[in-house]
């Protein structure tokens, strides 16, 4: 699954790896899940064609396997959530409605000394796994999917390798105790950040 966004900047490059990918046999268009986003200055309904026809172009693509921001009921939403911000109430509403939730920074961006998080590690320990894949793997036991992004290919696959083993009650609360209830990533409260989205936009 690749993880793409007009606002990321991201979608002519993926586009391009996919394509080499694609000529060399490496994969096939069906074993890859791309999703982009429209941006928030093109979410009028009258601006949505436009708006996804310069994103296939980029990519490179006839079709994108989810477009999130867009006018019809979502199957997916993406939200922050991980150990110190679980967005519970934002869940709950999902299920009610049907809607997959999916985790954009499920390592908080790095942040709160996550990969050092005492609770996280002593538990990992356990398991023989790190902190930052417990952490996966608490999100992936509430059902959320989880988008990691990394530098480090050791990363990448490291991520990957969480599906040996099941966090125990115990631990699952442990680490349900480390939520702040609000995010230390972005103030959502602030209207100036939906300007801030609008104005990086609107000056490409």
């Amino acid at each position: 699954m690749f993880d793409t966004a007009a606002d990321y900047e991201n979608e002519s490059a993926v586009g391009k790896a996919l394509a080499r990918a694609l000529e060399e046999g490496t994969v096939k268009r069906e074993d890859v899940f791309i999703i982009t986003k429209l941006p928030v200055r093109d979410a009028a309904e009258t601006a949505v064609p436009k708006a996804l026809d310069a994103s296939l172009a980029r990519l490179g693509l006839d079709y994108v396997d989810l477009c999130l921001n867009s006018h019809i009921p979502p199957m997916v939403n993406q939200v922050e959530s991980h150990p110190f911000y679980h967005q519970d109430a934002a869940l709950r509403n999902m299920e009610e409605l049907g809607v997959q939730p999916q985790a954009w920074a499920p390592l908080c961006e790095g942040l709160k000394n996550i990969f050092s998080n005492k609770v996280l590690t002593g538990i990992g320990r356990k398991y023989g796994k790190s902190a930052a894949q417990t952490a996966l793997r608490w999100n992936i036991g509430r059902q959320v999917s989880v988008v990691t992004r990394s530098r480090s290919a050791d990363h990448l696959k490291e991520d990957q390798d969480i599906w040996d083993f099941e966090l125990s009650e115990k631990d699952r609360n442990a680490i349900d105790g480390l939520d702040l209830g609000y995010s230390e990533i972005l103030d959502y409260d602030n209207p100036s950040i939906a300007r801030l989205f609008i104005q990086k936009r609107t000056d490409r």
